[in-house]
Parts: C-alpha cells; sequence; structure tokens
C-alpha cells in the first residue's frame, strides 16, 4: 500500500521541529544582507540531494539502505553506515541539550536541565520503540493536533516586523557558501530516513520531492521574522533569534501568558518526533550488527541512555556550538557521500540487468 501521505506529513513535521531553532542562527551568522539567496541556495542542494538519494533508492526495488551496502560486501557497508550512526546519536544527543536549553529559558527555568532532557527521552524512547508503522501514525496525529497552531503562531509573528529591514534585496558576498555552518544547516533535519522505511512503507518518491517544496516558506519566516523584528545586527546577537522574536508578540485574549510557551508547546512534539526517527535509523542500524536475541527494545534503551548521559556531560551553550561545529564534517559526509554512492550502485545495478537482458 501507498503511504506516501504519512511519509509526507512525518517529512514536512521533523524540519519543523527543528527549523525554527537552529536554522535561522546559522543563517543569520553566515550572512548579513539578502539572506533570501543563502536560504534558497540552501534548500536547492537540499532538494538536489533527495533527488539523488530517492532516484538511487528506486533502483532498488524492496531494498532498503543495508540491504544495498551489505551486497557489495561488510567492509563498504562500515565505511557509508558508521560515521552515519555516529553523526546521528551525536546530533540526537546534541539537539536534545539543546532543545531542552531553550525550554528551560523559556518557561522552565526553575526545572533541572537533566530533568527536562529526561522527559523529552523517555517520550522519545517511548516512540521509537514502536514499529515503524506506529510511528508514522504517530506522526501524521500529531500534525493534526498541532500544526494548526504552528500555522497560528506564525501569523501572529508578523505583528512587530518593520518591512524596511527586508533591504537589501540583492548581495554579491556569496562567502557563506564555504562555511561550514552554512553547509550543515542547508539539509539540517535530514532525510537519510528514507532509506530505511523501505519495504515496511511504501511512497511515491516524486509526491516527496514535490511535497519537499512546501517547506520553503517556513525556511524564510524561521529567518526573516527575527531579522524583520529587531533588525539584522541585533538578530545576530540572539542565540535563539526566532524564539525571542515570537516571545515579543503580545496577545491579551490568549489562555498562555506568553505566545512563546504555546508556541514551544507545539514544536516540542515535532522535535520528539525527529528525534524518534533518528534513533529509530540507528536503532535500525544496530539490529544487523547485534545478535537477533537482542530484543528491540533494548537497543533503544541503551541508545537514548547513551545520547541522555552525553548530552548531560555538555557543560554549557558555547559546547554546544562546538559540537555542532564537530559534527559539521560528518554531516556533510554523510549527506553528500551517501546519496551520491546510492546513485552509482543503482546505475550500476541497472547496467547490469540491461547486460544480462
Amino acid at each position: 500500500m501507498d503511504r506516501s501521505i504519512q511519509v509526507i506529513i512525518v517529512h514536512i513535521l521533523i524540519h519543523l521541529g527543528i527549523v525554527f531553532f537552529i536554522f535561522p542562527t546559522t543563517i543569520i551568522d553566515c550572512t548579513k544582507e539578502a539572506h533570501w539567496i543563502s536560504i534558497l541556495l540552501g534548500f536547492l542542494l537540499h532538494w538536489f540531494l533527495i533527488y539523488i538519494y530517492t532516484k538511487g533508492l528506486s533502483r532498488f526495488e524492496g531494498q532498503n539502505l543495508m540491504d544495498i551496502y551489505l551486497q557489495y560486501g561488510k567492509l563498504l557497508t562500515a565505511i557509508f553506515l558508521l560515521p552515519l550512526f555516529v553523526y546521528l546519536s551525536m546530533l540526537a544527543s546534541v539537539t536534545i541539550r539543546a532543545y531542552a536549553e531553550t525550554i528551560s529559558l523559556v518557561f522552565l527555568s526553575y526545572t533541572p536541565l537533566w530533568a527536562t532532557m529526561l522527559l523529552i527521552a523517555i517520550i522519545s524512547a517511548f516512540i521509537s520503540s514502536l514499529d515503524i508503522h506506529a510511528l508514522f501514525r504517530t506522526g501524521v496525529l500529531m500534525g493534526v493536533i498541532f500544526f494548526p497552531l504552528i500555522l497560528f503562531v506564525l501569523c501572529m509573528a508578523f505583528q512587530n516586523v518593520d518591512w524596511h529591514y527586508v533591504f537589501p534585496l540583492w548581495s554579491n558576498d556569496f562567502s557563506f557558501l564555504t562555511n561550514p555552518k552554512y553547509l550543515e544547516s542547508t539539509f539540517a533535519c535530514g532525510f537519510m530516513y528514507l532509506g530505511f522505511i523501505q519495504p515496511s512503507i511504501r511512497y511515491n518518491r516524486k509526491k516527496i520531492l514535490w511535497w519537499s517544496i512546501t517547506l520553503i516558506p517556513f525556511y524564510l519566516i524561521a529567518v526573516y521574522i527575527p531579522v524583520l523584528t529587531f533588525g539584522e545586527d541585533t538578530a545576530a546577537k540572539f542565540y535563539f533569534p526566532f524564539i525571542t522574536a515570537v516571545d515579543t508578540i503580545d496577545i491579551t485574549w490568549l489562555m498562555f501568558d506568553r505566545i512563546t510557551m504555546f508556541f514551544l508547546l507545539c514544536t516540542v512534539t515535532f522535535f520528539m518526533l525527529f528525534v524518534s526517527l533518528t534513533v529509530w535509523v540507528n536503532t535500525e542500524i544496530l539490529k544487523r550488527c547485534l545478535p537477533k536475541t537482542v530484543r528491540t527494545p533494548y537497543i533503544v534503551i541503551a541508545l537514548y541512555l547513551l545520547i541522555f548521559i552525553s548530552g548531560i556531560k555538555i557543560r554549557d551553550l558555547q559546547e554546544v556550538d562546538f559540537l555542532f561545529d564537530v559534527n559539521a564534517w560528518l554531516h556533510t559526509y554523510n549527506y553528500l557521500v551517501i546519496p551520491f554512492s546510492i546513485y552509482i550502485l543503482g546505475w550500476i545495478s541497472r547496467r547490469k540487468a540491461a547486460t544480462a537482458v
């Protein structure tokens, strides 16, 4: 059965769960004006990599990423998937730490950071322990409940903007293209999970590609709301510029004292979905490496313990930045090498099949 709708919804939600937190800071730091250029160029690269990745996967009907690489030997599998495993583990740990910091700054200032991280980890672990069908159904339910509320907050976010800050609309400075942070931000949320969900969940690659384009307005809003609210120079001084911009919104009739709290309570569900899917991918990798007697829940618990302990060891936001910089190189390797390797292997497989005929 074609489950493209479920995949599309989850794909959009996991991007929304992270794009309003990490993405604006990176883009504002990398570009001083005409931010739309860096956003659209980054998204174009992101979209092209999804095209290459899914095109290669489509040539291996009924096989996932592990099956494809194992056809060419365990050494090749380790070369490609070991860096991916390390990267996804670091990503989950650092993002949980950064997100918990955001929640503590906004409305849980007296709650220990470890308690916030533990709550996120426990809920995410429960979702990760479900089978992939239940995980995607959970994502659809989250989207139905919380996505309209996110749209409401985004509309209200234009309350304090000054449209003069949108100028200048063009810049001849393209130095951001060589910035490692920018390369990481262009595909911050990733799409590697698309190679692991088949054949359990089948989807139409063209639908994923076209619906991915709907993310462009959210990328633009995430950056331009703080820029239009504070100006580029001031926005660059905030660690979470979009959250700070949302905090300036004044709506007296809302049940929450601050709309930021309302926004975070909605997006935290998407973030937990993102973490759950990330750890689920790592679980699938480990299941191929460990004896079959090791049950999936034990693998999930072990991974989340590792993620939680690693996150607790991070001292402050400066160390979070440092770890993101370190992880940027693994990020670039995985999201460039794996899509092109799958595309090349798919081309070789197709040539062999044509020769055999």
